[in-house]
């Protein structure tokens, strides 16, 4: 099956259903797809939600991907019992991450892109490839948890399990492995491992030598479109799934998915696909590896139908979940609707910070590190909750606006709208002052995207639609038309 959609209306030859796993940094969820090419709709069946986090074990902080693969395999179950003639199955996740295996035994759990390990990858990494030469190479913005990292310190650990492993698979990878038993790397979200040729689009197996890594691990690589496989018997027997049912692989990182379904109807707008992370960039038909680029810490990672999502990653709404999370650590609760509306009423200026600070990546006390960060400054802090919550709002949007405005001068876009998609939609606080900050509208939804974007490649590449991006995204804007906010001069 192919996922290159040339062409077309986005009418497809029939209609049917498709499941897609969804998994994010903080949940995860099972989602059913119905989609009619013919007529050109898109309804979702939201069938199952579940958390993810991580796990601290003695050896550090790690997911736990065998609950997750629990919980998951009940989603798809229960999908399967609400819909029997559900054609296939997609799965997307965050990136960067991986499991090891050797055979069939996945050697540990899979550590989390957040554990403290990385930073010993960096400065091993580029006592080797200096980070001017790796960018070149493959088109990535330095974060320190990139999978080139983390393989770093695993080669170099005493007692790793680098050496033993088979094969190494990232996690939306690692569970089309545990369905189908087939070993393969989907593409955009091998794009984010750093090993992966920014011109080829192929492993850099001169890069991946010099590192030190067992070129065998990395697997064969598939596009969005094409099967990863039929579901193992016994795993189409405990699902109560069809014998033979395919799994088939979309843009297997989130963000990939979130695209496709970014209803973007002129090549003159910007993305931020808002949760965890806020990833702000343009859709391009080229990498852009210059200098410039590079200095401004931008990323080429692959989207689906061969597109590069050339982006920023800003720290996102991470910032208000994990302050909110220390917050409750006693027990309280907060209503987090009622916090966004105190935020809202707060009239008086706030801290306006740099929300890229790496000093916010770790789990913790984040409203103590922004009050350090605000000393150091010699600006005011916030002092309530409310002012916290207005102050990481204003911080995220002054760094979605600075963004575009790079992305726009680095690719030569003349961005005119700014679509806000994921979770970050529903946030309209966020949503206003990003357009205020930016001077541009905002248009904001689907909030499901990365799942939409999940059915719709699934549902190209079983005949239910048809066409090229634009095609998709037209059956997007049709099904969930987006809330436009417009800029206001403050």
């Amino acid at each position: 099956m192919s996922g290159s959609g040339a062409g077309g209306s986005g009418r497809g030859a029939g209609a049917g259903t498709v499941a897609a796993v969804d998994l994010g940094a903080t949940s995860g969820r099972v989602i059913l797809g119905r989609v009619d090419g013919r007529a050109g709709t898109l309804e979702l069946d939201h069938v199952a939600r579940f958390p993810n986090g991580p796990v601290r074990l003695a050896s550090g902080l790690h997911w736990d991907f065998t609950g997750l693969y629990r919980d998951l395999s009940a989603g798809l179950a229960e999908a399967f019992r609400r819909d029997p003639a559900v054609a296939s199955v997609g799965v997307d996740s965050w990136a960067v991450d991986y499991g090891l295996l050797r055979g069939d035994r996945l050697l540990g759990e899979p550590f989390h892109y957040r554990d403290e390990r990385n930073d010993r990858g960096v400065e091993a990494v580029h006592r080797v490839v200096p980070f001017e030469e790796l960018y070149r190479r493959n088109g990535l913005q330095f974060l320190p948890f990139n999978t080139l990292y983390q393989l770093a310190v695993e080669r170099d650990a005493a007692g790793g399990w680098l050496g033993l492993a088979e094969s190494l698979l990232l996690v939306p990878d690692l569970i089309g492995f545990q369905l189908t038993g087939a070993r393969l790397s989907e593409r955009t979200n091998a794009s984010t491992t750093g090993l992966l040729g920014v011109d080829t689009g192929e492993w850099d197996d001169e890069l991946i030598e010099r590192l030190g890594l067992p070129a065998s691990v990395f697997a064969p690589l598939v596009s969005p479109g094409e099967s990863f496989g039929a579901l193992r018997p016994e795993v189409a027997t405990e699902l109560g799934a069809p014998a033979g049912l395919e799994v088939v692989a979309v843009g297997s990182h989130d963000t990939a998915s979130a695209v496709v379904a970014v209803p973007m109807r002129a090549q003159s707008a910007a993305y931020i696909s808002c949760g965890t992370w806020g990833l702000v960039g343009v859709e391009l038909e080229h990498p852009v590896t210059t200098d410039a680029a590079r200095a401004a810490n931008f990323t080429n990672e692959g989207g689906v139908d061969g597109r590069v999502r050339f982006l920023h990653n800003v720290m996102g709404l991470w910032l208000l979940s994990e302050s909110v999370r220390w917050w409750e650590r006693d027990g309280e609760r907060i209503d987090l609707p009622g916090l966004l509306a105190a935020a809202a009423s707060v009239t008086a200026p706030v801290a306006v910070f740099d929300a890229d600070d790496p000093r916010f990546l770790a789990p913790g006390d984040l409203p103590g590190r922004i009050a350090e960060w605000c000393a150091e400054q010699g600006v005011a802090a916030p002092q309530s909750r409310a002012e916290f919550a207005r102050s990481i709002i204003e911080s995220l949007a002054e760094a979605f606006a600075g963004a575009v405005r790079t992305a726009s001068i680095l690719s030569g876009v003349d961005v005119e709208t700014i679509h806000v998609v994921g979770g970050g939609a529903l946030n309209e606080l966020l949503c206003q002052r990003t357009a205020d900050r930016a001077g541009l509208p905002v248009l904001a939804g689907p909030v499901e995207a990365t799942a939409i974007g999940n059915v719709l490649v699934q549902a190209r590449a079983q005949g239910f639609a048809s066409g090229d991006l634009d095609a998709l995204r037209a059956i997007v804007a049709a099904a969930f038309p987006p809330k436009r906010y417009e800029p206001v001069a403050r």
